[in-house]
């Protein structure tokens, strides 16, 4: 039983994938340029609660995570993500996430 579950969990981290960059939302994405008087992350936080999603955005591409409860408390902050990317639906299953300096 435990060997199989070594297995598992081998096989499940060899497909793993690190991505950096700033945690963000689905609808501004790069960009905070509609609440202008708010920082980045006080705007990403106000997109969240509406129909947005948090993501994470990579200087090219922004990636829909799968925790938003974990994402959400790194809000406007640069970030490591490790985890099981979807390049088909731009998403990553996040493993690991810890803020950068």
């Amino acid at each position: 039983m435990k060997t199989t579950i070594l297995l598992v969990i081998l096989s499940f981290n060899l497909g793993a994938e690190t991505v950096e960059g700033v945690i963000t939302d689905t609808m501004c994405g790069a960009r905070h340029t509609m609440a202008k008087d708010m920082t980045d992350a006080e705007c990403v936080k106000m997109c969240a609660k509406g129909s947005s999603d948090f993501a994470l955005f990579d200087g090219k591409t922004v990636w829909k995570l799968s925790n938003q409860k974990v994402a959400s408390q790194f809000a406007g902050k640069r970030v490591k993500v490790v985890g099981q990317i979807n390049s088909d639906t731009k998403k990553i299953k996040i493993e690991t996430i810890e803020e950068l300096p």
